[in-house]
């Protein structure tokens, strides 16, 4: 296998995909490319992007961010930087664009991966999940390793917040089956896990002291190894409420910040990196490792993504 260099990867993967005939078959990372394997008949070819920056250095808690090109015409916020040491990587993704998107049926190598829909609306389609459907704002899928798919259309301006483990993994092409596909099976398992669609607008809430929560079926699907709930915040005596947060042993929760603010005040366990009184509003990230906890008050429309991974 040939291995090139090159300075921009979307122009070289152009150049030999449109005019010299060969096909992309397989494309990493996602969030930011630099790597792609192209084919023609036997000849197979490796494209490298040169001096591709280092990964920095990742702080506790993740407040708004850069943004960068990924796949597909998709631009994308890396919510944990450092990736949990390769672990986990987390996408806040955005498509600026509304209509058609420029995807192609393909699947990806991970041990699991999750999509919420946090803004917009996005057309996708699933190998034996039946006819492409609408991810409205709150919805969530859970695509198990493998699965072909394709993103189809969008809304100007949708944004997901993307899961996947490990943090690299390939994504590969599929130039054999098309989508949709004539089979459905809901209860097909990929690599042992099954596809989930989550749509908040029709699940059972539970009520706690100043809070409704909606469990997704992410749990029971990725047998206990991830959970991932949406949760929404009162104060209907406009008054300030204070709740207690903690990661236990052998877990670490991202928290998303959907809608509103919070602010973290101290805790026995509480990491330095954390300031007590720090506020966090719509689209920062906190990352509480194991063994961690915090307390925080909020204002009255805070909405939370709450995704608590089992790892070592």
């Amino acid at each position: 296998m040939q291995t090139i260099p090159c300075i921009d990867l979307d122009e070289t993967i152009d150049h030999y995909t449109n005019q010299l005939g060969y096909r992309l078959d397989m494309i990493k990372p996602a969030d930011a490319p630099r790597e792609a394997l192209l084919s023609k008949g036997d000849e197979l070819i490796r494209l490298v992007l040169e001096n591709h920056p280092a990964a920095e250095a990742a702080p506790l808690l993740r407040k708004e961010g850069s943004w960068v090109k990924g796949r597909a015409g998709m631009e994308y916020r890396d919510l944990i930087p450092d990736r949990l040491g390769g672990m986990v990587i987390a996408s806040h993704i955005r498509l600026t664009k509304g209509g058609e998107v420029p995807d192609y049926v393909h699947y990806h190598k991970v041990e699991f991966q999750m999509i919420y829909c946090k803004r917009g609306r996005i057309k996708v389609v699933y190998e034996d999940q039946g006819p492409p459907f609408w991810l409205e704002t709150g919805d969530c899928v859970m695509q198990p390793p493998e699965i072909r798919h394709r993103v189809l259309e969008c809304t100007s301006g949708a944004e997901v917040i993307e899961v996947s483990m490990p943090a690299e993994h390939e994504t590969w092409v599929e130039h054999d089956i098309t989508l949709p596909n004539m089979s459905i099976d809901s209860k097909r398992e990929f690599r042992g896990q099954r596809f989930v669609r989550f749509r908040e607008t029709l699940s059972q809430a539970v009520y706690g002291a100043g809070y409704v929560r909606h469990e997704t079926d992410i749990a029971r699907a990725s047998k206990n190894k991830i959970s991932v709930a949406i949760e929404t915040f009162e104060d209907k005596n406009n008054n300030s409420r204070l709740r207690g947060w903690f990661a236990g042993a052998g877990v670490t929760d991202l928290v998303f910040v959907l809608q509103g603010e919070l602010e973290v005040r101290a805790s026995k366990a509480l990491p330095s990196s954390f300031e007590d009184g720090q506020r966090f509003a719509a689209s920062d990230c906190i990352v509480l490792p194991q063994r961690t906890a915090f307390t925080f008050d909020w204002s009255p429309d805070l909405k939370l993504l709450t995704i608590r991974l089992s790892i070592d």
